[in-house]
């Protein structure tokens, strides 16, 4: 059924463009995010670039106060939001804040709108063609990947007078016509929309016809197997490697290493983990073309190579001390194809593994650098704060210098990956994975994140030279951090001139010693009528609140609290099941003041343990405890 259905939907595509020269419109973009075969293929004389309501002077006001979030404010008040006057297509729109103000668009010099539709009904699935899955909400933003093209030009101007956060990227084309985005959509635009969900549901199918190369073996440490080994030019299709618990765990010793054409630099060498969207040694994206689901690891990027290609697993030692590994079983299935690369038209498959170790302050995170013509297709992210508590560095922003011009620029990490307000319930909060994008994981005991993009009708096209990089911190890339990252690239060779092998001292995973807890991403049980609101627990009758800790390594702790003294302010004792392990501690003063870091008492987290509960004292008068954070230390 998917054959036949692919079939039409080549007809479709191939009837916009069959004896006649090239022409751009809805039904050739929507191909973008439909025909993944077509990802090798370079983009000639196209730019992709973005207006965002970033803070020009360097600051964070990214889109908090409005100051930033349009380019000219018109007459009667509205904001002209996104203006450019040659062809192109709009590729992305994505806001953490969407409204009820119109937007209105106008193409090709039109005095008038030439259609109008609210900012929050982009994303709501209620306005077609603006429906799911190129459109809709989770991890905190929303996002739309409906083509919007257009001949001439376009302007989008906000009837409203505020506006927050937006980035709204864009392609332009050269002298290729364009034909202009109509909200009354044809049926061949139609059957376009339609295909999109209906190809990335079964995007495993469209591999069936190429050649299957089995591994079942075991792998021992200190030796490395030989998955594939092709010596005529083609394309890896699919790769598909299991059982992916095998692949988890704190040191990530095994890598994965691809190589082109006898190339000195391998396509792709770094953790297996890493490359396959694992955060911080757990299992984590399904994503559409890269994760894990089932308990496999698969790949469906197209790998086109010119003479030959070597995929290979190496097992490292581990350091001297650090204890015995035992060998693993690996099963693998790489899918080929005796396609050759089009060297005219096509690019190979390039990574770039970025293990930023306590990054240098002042220098943001380079996800790429390097010379060359190619196209970028996706990131992958790991972010750890090396300062307990909050993730504030990930407010960092992206920036995007393609050949000697800035391009793009970001409002925030978590914006980049089509998110937004991490911390908070519900939004940025946990791992979760979209075909796009996605969160990698969010943990503030343990300050760090990670996001993962994948650009297929945003692909970034560079003709000389591409630097991609991320700030972390507000400004001034002044947080310190362990970042890791993957970049995912296509080019006739690698554009970066070196690269860092994986090793043990870059591998690892930190685990800090101390660990901040606050009260928005709790997890509680109640015993007792008790009052929770943010960070205040109130109860006048002696209850119990039971605070879950089980996402915490396991070990001895010293507990800390930053809280809040009041005239109103309980005593409550700190216990782990039915043992008191505090003494009485008092939320009491006379006046209101704040006391950090007060110290608690021990405790232990265990296999069986993983939990404290609070006890309040039964007194009317003196019934609340506010806490702004806890703070655990680990004992060495």
């Amino acid at each position: 059924m998917m054959r036949f259905f692919y079939s039409i939907l080549l007809c479709v595509y191939a009837s916009v463009t069959l004896g006649q020269d090239k022409v751009i419109n809805m039904i050739t973009e929507l191909e973008k995010l439909t025909n993944i075969h077509q990802l090798p293929t370079y983009m000639e004389n196209a730019t992709v670039k973005q207006f965002s309501s970033y803070d020009t002077t360097g600051g964070n006001d990214d889109g908090f106060s409005g100051k930033y979030s349009f380019i000219s404010r018109n007459p009667d008040s509205s904001l002209v939001l996104f203006e450019v006057k040659e062809a192109g297509a709009i590729n992305r729109i994505w806001t953490p804040t969407p409204n009820s103000d119109t937007l209105d668009f106008y193409f090709d010099d039109e005095k008038e709108p030439s259609f109008s539709i609210r900012f929050e009904d982009l994303f709501s699935g209620k306005v077609y063609p603006f429906v799911a899955p190129l459109t809709g909400n989770e991890i905190g933003g929303y996002y739309s990947y409906v083509p919007i093209p257009f001949k001439k030009g376009c302007k989008i101007v906000s009837r409203g007078k505020a506006m927050q956060f937006y980035q709204i990227q864009y392609s332009t084309f050269g002298q290729d016509k364009v034909e202009t985005f109509r909200a009354e959509l044809s049926e061949r635009e139609k059957l376009g929309i339609d295909a999109v969900g209906n190809q990335w549901n079964e995007i495993e199918q469209l591999s069936t016809d190429a050649q299957v190369i089995h591994t079942d073996t075991a792998l021992t440490p200190g030796q490395s197997i030989t998955l594939a080994n092709m010596q005529e030019g083609g394309r890896i299709v699919a790769v598909k490697i299991w059982p992916a618990q095998n692949f988890t765990g704190l040191q990530k010793q095994i890598d994965l290493k691809i190589t082109w054409d006898d190339e000195k630099i391998p396509a792709v060498y770094m953790p297996m983990a890493d490359f396959f969207g694992y955060a911080f040694g757990t299992v984590s994206m399904q994503s559409l073309l890269l994760g894990t689901a089932n308990n496999v690891n698969y790949s469906y990027f197209p790998m086109p190579y010119d003479s030959n290609a070597r995929i290979e697993l190496i097992y490292r030692l581990p350091n001297e001390g650090e204890g015995v590994i035992e060998p693993i079983n690996v099963k693998a299935d790489i899918l080929v194809d005796n396609k050759r690369r089009d060297k005219e038209k096509e690019g190979k498959f390039y990574t770039y593994w970025n293990r930023n170790k306590d990054a240098p302050l002042g220098e943001p995170h380079i996800f790429l650098k390097g010379k060359g013509k190619g196209h970028y297709v996706g990131t992958l992210q790991q972010a750890q704060g090396l300062n307990p508590g909050m993730t504030l560095f990930f407010e960092g922003d992206d920036v995007t210098v393609i050949d000697g011009e800035q391009r793009i620029h970001g409002t925030g990490s978590e914006d980049y990956y089509n998110g937004g307000w991490y911390a908070l319930l519900d939004r940025w909060d946990r791992k979760m994975s979209l075909p796009l994008h996605g969160s990698l994981d969010y943990s503030l005991p343990f300050a760090r994140t990670g996001g993962y993009r994948l650009f297929l009708s945003d692909k970034m096209p560079f003709n000389k030279e591409i630097l991609h990089t991320i700030e972390h911190g507000p400004e001034e890339n002044n947080i310190p951090v362990d970042y890791t990252s993957v970049a995912l690239y296509y080019a006739d060779a690698p554009v970066h001139s070196q690269i860092t092998a994986p090793g043990n001292a870059l591998t690892n995973v930190y685990i800090p010693d101390t660990m901040m807890v606050y009260p928005q991403l709790m997890r509680y049980s109640v015993a007792g009528r008790v009052k929770i609101d943010g960070n205040l627990l109130q109860t006048t009758t002696g209850g119990q609140v039971k605070i879950d800790l089980s996402e915490l390594p396991k070990g001895s702790y010293k507990l800390y609290a930053d809280i809040e003294k009041v005239p109103e302010g309980a005593e409550i004792t700190v216990w782990q099941r039915q043992k008191q392990v505090s003494q009485p501690i008092s939320f009491y003063s006379e006046m209101k003041n704040t006391e950090q870091h007060s110290y608690f008492c021990e405790i232990e987290l265990d296999d069986f343990k993983d939990a404290i509960t609070l006890h309040f004292k039964k007194e009317e008068s003196r019934s609340r405890a506010i806490v702004e954070r806890l703070i655990l230390v680990r004992n060495r």
